[in-house]
């Protein structure tokens, strides 16, 4: 089913639609202004006058009035050049300006009115002195529609200036609100030709979810069964999950599935500095909603506006978040089973969110969306491959065991730069070493041409070497991919260790053999060369937060005990959230369960030292080793691991 689907036309209004039917044009124009025309006619009136009265000074002022006696002593002193009568009203310009008898400059045109009882013959002396006597006006007027129209101009201006703010104000919040520029909402365009609605089909991966969202789809195709059976749908639905993993899509693909209208929203988008923009924006979403009912209304990013509301209110722009999250409140509240309106938001932090907004009766219902399994993660590479050119070696198989924990948005990603490495290469079809390198590039970065002394170069290799030596050894570690001493982001080389499955929960043998394996670079280099470099420093933090996790979050520590001294974010807490007494025996702790990890690392080794030095001979002369070679190389037999879950 394929709807109009209108884009985002405006920057004043702050959604997307997608789906929403046509609609005639609006009237032009706006609420009706009470005694508005008026206070306009009459403020049009002031501008005329004032308009005129400015016209009439300067015509004025350039044509000045004098006595018939001063007429005829400039006519006497041959002063005249021509002049135009009518009647007894005469209008003429000297040669020579004279000062004006009203003050001010000099003047050269004139206006003057002979006496009826006047008895000289001007006529002779006009001639006597060869004064021009012309047929037309020795000083043009304008005309009277003229002089209208540019006394009209102010007026028009003010009019035209008047009815535009008059529409904006209508049409928008009122007052500094209105002023902001809230339009009416753009009529809908439609799809382009040929372009289909996101549904189902688009979505894999996360077949669990599409269970939960299936009730919605199910509500607002078949409405009229859930009334009789008295049922009523979700009147929100929260989509949490890490960033990429499709909460977006999975909204729009329920629209598409429904057929529904679809509004899209990010909730920053509502907040202003005004106070009150964010809600009234908020009102207007939901009446548009309701209007194309049943709809679906999509907020991302929920947290930005909907966080816990604390005591204290701060600046205006606290008061305004919290306006915009009331105004949802309020909305939601006021739908009922019969609209058809249901509100989809996406958060990845839904630990942050207002009771309010997640209790029973709006967001009521919390749907977790996680990073796909191995069968999602190769589901999701078929879709986002649909339209590259694989060649016949391309196993997405091979892929998705190679990429536990990717997101959908990361796997789009890979395929992407896999794509981009074709192109670059000038190739027909996509190969599995596309795949392979581009899956390098995201997970360990680009690889930088950098040269490095001999002796740095060696150490890098054993540094590497006991990484991938001791993940070989210790029982339960995840096998080791790929080994390579070519620069790559930040890290002068790189030990790629992957598990065979998705694992969801970790023993404590599981996370020993990690210290160990984070700690094999330090420890080669210590059994190796008995110095200690900065190259440890990424290894060292990955040890710090496992080591830190197991004490005092998962119990694995017999002096803690079963408790959780630091929850939450422990960089955050680390100090706050337990006694001091309590952080001591923790700090103990970790540094036991290192310093044991590092001990048996360095004994491994030394023990193994010939295969230690097996690698790093290997990684001198190929600089990249893969799976298989370095197992070969190392002489330990590849065998399934044990799965620490």
């Amino acid at each position: 089913m394929t709807n109009p689907a209108p884009p985002r036309k405006s920057p004043d209004q702050p959604w997307r639609t997608e789906g929403t039917p046509e609609e005639p044009p609006r009237p032009p124009g706006g609420r009706k202004m009470r005694g508005g025309w008026w206070s306009l006619i009459l403020t049009a009136l002031v501008v005329y006058l004032i308009a005129n009265l400015i016209l009439s000074f300067f015509n004025e002022g350039n044509e000045p009035t004098i006595s018939y006696t001063e007429f005829s002593k400039q006519v006497d002193a041959g002063n005249v050049s021509k002049i135009y009568a009518k009647g007894n009203a005469i209008q003429g310009q000297l040669k020579k300006g004279q000062k004006s008898p009203h003050g001010g400059g000099k003047y050269t045109k004139f206006s003057t009115e002979r006496p009826t009882f006047a008895s000289d013959k001007i006529w002779d002396d006009l001639t006597k002195h060869d004064v021009t006597v012309t047929a037309e006006p020795v000083v043009q007027h304008r005309s009277f529609l003229a002089n209208l129209l540019i006394s009209l101009a102010p007026m028009l201006l003010l009019i035209a200036v008047w009815v535009f703010v008059a529409r904006r104000m209508s049409a928008g919040l009122g007052g500094a609100g209105g002023m902001l520029g809230r339009k009416a909402p753009p009529k809908p365009v439609e799809l382009e030709p040929g372009a289909t609605r996101t549904t189902f089909e688009d979505v894999a991966g996360i077949d669990e979810v599409e269970g939960e969202l299936n009730d919605v789809v199910d509500f607002l195709k078949n409405p009229d069964a859930y009334r009789r059976m008295g049922a009523k749908m979700p009147r929100g639905v929260l989509l949490a999950g890490p960033p990429g993993t499709g909460k977006t899509l999975l909204a729009r693909a329920v629209a598409g599935e429904a057929g529904v209208p679809f509004f899209s929203a990010s909730a920053s988008e509502f907040i202003e500095m005004i106070v009150g923009v964010g809600a009234s924006r908020v009102r207007e979403l939901f009446a548009e909603a309701r209007k194309v009912a049943p709809s679906i209304i999509f907020i991302d990013e929920i947290d930005t506006i909907g966080r816990a509301r604390g005591g204290g209110s701060g600046m205006g722009g606290h008061d305004e978040r919290e306006q915009t999250l009331n105004q949802i409140l309020t909305e939601m509240d006021g739908f009922s089973g019969s609209e058809g309106v249901i509100v989809i938001a996406a958060t990845n932090r839904a630990d942050v969110l207002d009771p309010a907004l997640t209790r029973p009766g709006r967001f009521d219902r919390v749907v977790m969306v996680s990073p796909p399994d191995r069968g999602g993660r190769e589901a999701i590479l078929q879709i986002h491959t649909r339209e590259i050119p694989l060649s016949e070696d391309v196993d997405l198989g091979q892929v998705a065991r190679t990429t536990p924990g990717m997101t959908g948005a990361e796997l789009a990603n890979l395929a992407n730069e896999a794509a981009l490495l074709a192109v670059k290469r000038k190739q027909e079809r996509v190969t599995q070493t596309d795949l392979s390198e581009a899956l390098e590039k995201v997970q360990l970065g680009a690889e930088r041409p950098l040269v490095m002394p001999e002796e740095e170069r060696r150490r890098t290799a054993y540094h590497e070497s006991g990484h991938a030596l001791l993940g070989m050894l210790q029982p339960g570690a995840d096998p080791v991919r790929k080994i390579t001493i070519v620069p790559r982001g930040r890290a002068l080389g790189v030990t790629l260790s992957t598990p065979e499955s998705d694992k969801y929960a970790y023993t404590e043998e599981y996370l020993r053999g990690r210290i160990i394996g984070a700690l094999g670079g330090m420890a080669a280099e210590q059994v190796v060369y008995g110095v200690v470099t900065t190259g440890a420093e990424n290894d060292l933090e990955q040890v710090t937060n496992i080591a830190r996790g197991m004490v005092a979050r998962w119990g694995m520590s017999e002096r803690v005990g079963r408790l959780s001294a630091l929850p939450g974010d422990a960089q955050q807490a680390y100090g706050l959230a337990a006694a001091p007494q309590t952080l001591d025996v923790i700090d103990g702790e970790m540094r036991r369960i290192v310093d044991e990890c590092y001990e048996e690392a360095c004994r491994k080794l030394s023990d193994h030292r010939g295969q230690l030095d097996a690698l790093a001979q290997a990684l001198l002369e190929r600089e990249t080793l893969e799976e298989a070679d370095a197992y070969r190389i190392a002489g330990i037999t590849r065998l399934a691991k044990v799965d620490g879950a």
